[in-house]
């Protein structure tokens, strides 16, 4: 028989509800969609390996959301840089102390659990604030002493679903100098930024003393993409490069210093704060900004919208709402930095 996620699967709908009200969870409409969808995949496909994908897939974001649920409250650094740094070098060094100052701050980071700057950023957090993303490779890349006993840690088969965590559970990123790996991740946290596909966050690149990494690559980017006109002028406001540690973590802690977080809802981005601003801002930020705002859109302070109760425990936050051009990302994040200045 062929399923349906609508309610017309017969003697099937049942079934489900009886398995659903008998284990007893939240959000059953939501679980019921995933049943139907596990369900449809077993009926359209009987390829072993890739039933196998979805499962491991499924499983590995369950066990994401298990770990990190509990610090949801918790906003969280992602720390990227390479495995081969060594503790003697400056470079880890200077981890170690952007690590330890965002625990002073109150924020929680996430590495990938290896050594390098991984560990470097799981030492200076301590293991009571830090997660290990580590990822199953042919050459067992280890989980570094600092997390090794930490039940915070998440060991995963797939790549993509390491990324997924990286960043969806980010409020900022920070990466040090690095292989392949440092620069996909760069490169990768850009692009969702400049698509609008990640909400904006800080992203912070930190060079070491002599500036000879991201500022060498600053000018890859300039000279190479910026003058053949495949990025824009506004792409430059979605990351900062900086040699100073504790000026990064002033950074990140600065950027959500009155905005808190935002989302869509339709076309409407909506931008929570953490106090209420006063009209005469929101009136500087329109007439600064009116390139970013749809035509006709008129930015208004705002109560929750209905259909943000999916999220109940950042109902309380004072908004602000207009229609987003869904084009200029970079633009957005300097509004968001006009924003702090109130």
């Amino acid at each position: 028989m062929e399923l349906h996620f609508t309610r017309t699967n017969n003697e099937v709908d049942p079934l489900i509800d009886e398995l659903i009200a008998k284990v007893g969870i939240a959000h059953p409409g939501i679980v019921r969609e995933m049943i139907i969808s596990a369900l449809k995949a077993g009926h359209e496909s009987d390829y072993l390996a890739d039933l196998k994908l979805m499962r491991t897939t499924m499983k590995e974001m369950r066990y994401t959301n298990k770990v990190f649920g509990p610090f949801r409250n918790r906003k969280k650094v992602t720390i990227f840089g390479s495995a081969r740094t060594a503790p003697s070098e400056a470079i880890y060094q200077k981890c170690l102390v952007f690590a330890r100052e965002l625990a002073d701050r109150g924020y929680m980071v996430i590495t990938g659990g290896g050594g390098g700057i991984m560990q470097a950023g799981n030492e200076g957090a301590g293991a009571d604030n830090s997660f290990a993303v580590n990822i199953r490779l042919p050459f067992e890349q280890e989980t570094n002493p600092v997390m090794s006993q930490s039940k915070n840690v998440i060991t995963y088969k797939y790549f993509f679903n390491r990324k997924v965590a990286f960043l969806k559970e980010a409020n900022a990123v920070a990466l040090f100098p690095g292989g392949f790996g440092t620069l996909d991740e760069a490169m990768e946290a850009l692009t969702l930024m400049q698509t609008g596909k990640n909400p904006p966050i800080p992203l912070v690149l930190i060079d070491s003393d002599e500036g000879d990494y991201w500022e060498n690559w600053l000018q890859f980017i300039k000279k190479t993409l910026l003058k053949r006109g495949l990025i824009s002028g506004e792409d430059f406001s979605l990351f900062t490069i900086t040699r100073d540690p504790i000026e990064a973590a002033e950074i990140i802690d600065e950027f959500y210093r009155v905005y808190h977080s935002s989302r869509f809802v339709g076309d409407i981005l909506v931008i929570r704060l953490n106090k209420t601003l006063e009209q005469s801002h929101l009136d500087t930020l329109t007439r600064e900004f009116s390139e970013i705002i749809r035509a006709g859109s008129v930015p208004v302070f705002s109560a929750a919208l209905p259909e943000e109760k999916d999220q109940p425990d950042l109902l309380h936050l004072p908004r602000l709402v207009f229609e987003f051009n869904h084009f200029s990302y970079g633009l957005l994040k300097a509004f968001i930095r006009r924003l702090n200045s109130f």
